[in-house]
């Protein structure tokens, strides 16, 4: 085998829980000079980003590594945002706190929908999980004097400390949750869990008869998505300021599907490629090109569909795999240019000068289970 080798400081530690953590480290440092370089605006939308990551990467591990499909992800967005905008209303706790009933209280909502759900699987779970999302305007309505109805909630952004700009302090906020959102994520893919996960996304009997119990594999997977998707409700509207049926229309759980399988189903970093394509591309990117092309307001509003409906065909022709799977296949390509042809023989090329792991010798399913930050 023909190894390149590396200087010790180059090379990732081999314990995930640290190459996580580091992985995390930069990302903290990357926003953070990003953000202090954008103006107010700029900074909301890299806070929605942050935002909308979260929940991508709770529906990544639910449909990408679990195989569960779900169209009621912007539903359980709703219940984090309404829970943190009753503990706005009613309450004056701390923050933090208020984040972490939200994500309790999103997860509780998630636990009671995935036991019967286990037994669902295909079209019949995505229709089960839609009823969710249509069946939340009906709720707002029937009980509007306990959700605000039409009027919504109002939700007022945390208070900065010092002389830090309150739009840039949120965004922090957003982003440093997102970052470590991730961060726990990968360690879950990277246990146990994560590898009764594929098992059962890629046969249920098999993993069964492997030790696995499947029901309840489906619901951790259910209850984890559930309770990211309430952290970035609550968090979403402390950047509106308002929580009311408006802000969850059905068309954002279509976003965030969507949204997955552009940045790359079952990858967390796919889940940031997915948020930036959400924010900007329904949204900026469609209302400059109706601009530039002087379309009336009805032909600009159905623009942002029909454009990622483009862009969706597009990378899935292109890229299968999603905007990070294109860019893992243009490293590999890269490395291998760079390295020379491969080989006659079964000699391969490594970039780490390490002895053949169990993984190496198992193949792409057991290297799929080695899973980090991407």
């Amino acid at each position: 085998m023909i190894k390149l080798r590396l200087p010790g400081w180059a090379r990732l530690p081999r314990q995930p829980l640290l190459r996580h953590l580091l992985f995390g480290a930069v990302g903290v440092a990357f926003f953070y000079v990003l953000s202090i370089s954008l103006s107010d605006f700029n900074d909301f939308q890299l806070g929605e980003v942050g935002v909308y990551a979260i929940a991508i990467a709770g529906l990544s591990v639910l449909t990408g590594v679990n195989g569960q499909i779900s169209l009621g992800q912007g539903a359980f967005l709703a219940v984090g945002a309404y829970t943190l905008g009753e503990l706005e209303v009613h309450q004056s706790i701390n923050l933090v706190l208020q984040l972490l009933i939200a994500v309790a209280v999103s997860a509780l909502v998630g636990l009671i929908i995935a036991v019967p759900a286990t037994r669902l699987r295909g079209p019949y779970l995505a229709g089960m999980t839609l009823l969710l999302a249509l069946a939340l305007p009906f709720l707002s309505d029937k009980y509007s004097s306990f959700f605000g109805g039409d009027q919504g909630l109002i939700t007022l952004p945390p208070n900065a400390p010092g002389s830090i700009d309150p739009q840039r302090w949120l965004t922090w906020i957003q982003l440093f949750c997102a970052l470590l959102v991730v961060v726990l994520l990968a360690n879950v893919l990277s246990s146990r869990f994560g590898r009764s996960f594929r098992a059962v996304r890629d046969n249920e009997v098999a993993a069964s008869l492997a030790g696995v119990h499947v029901a309840r594999t489906k619901v951790i997977a259910f209850v984890i998505s559930s309770a990211c998707a309430g952290l970035a409700g609550a968090l979403l509207v402390l950047s509106t300021g308002v929580v009311n049926t408006g802000e969850f229309p059905l068309s954002l759980s279509i976003y965030l599907l969507a949204g997955m399988v552009l940045g790359g189903a079952g990858t967390l970093t796919g889940a940031w490629w997915g948020a930036i394509l959400v924010v900007y591309l329904p949204n900026q990117w469609s209302q400059s090109i109706a601009n530039a092309f002087h379309a009336n307001h009805l032909v600009g509003a159905n623009l942002a569909v029909i454009i990622f409906g483009a862009v969706l065909i597009v990378v899935m022709l292109a890229a299968p795999a999603g905007v990070q799977g294109g860019l893992r296949w243009l490293g590999h390509r890269l490395v291998t240019v760079s390295t020379g042809p491969k080989p006659a023989g079964n000699i391969s090329v490594t970039l780490q000068d390490q002895p053949v792991s169990k993984q190496d010798r198992d193949g792409p399913e057991s290297d799929r289970a080695a899973t980090s930050i991407d």
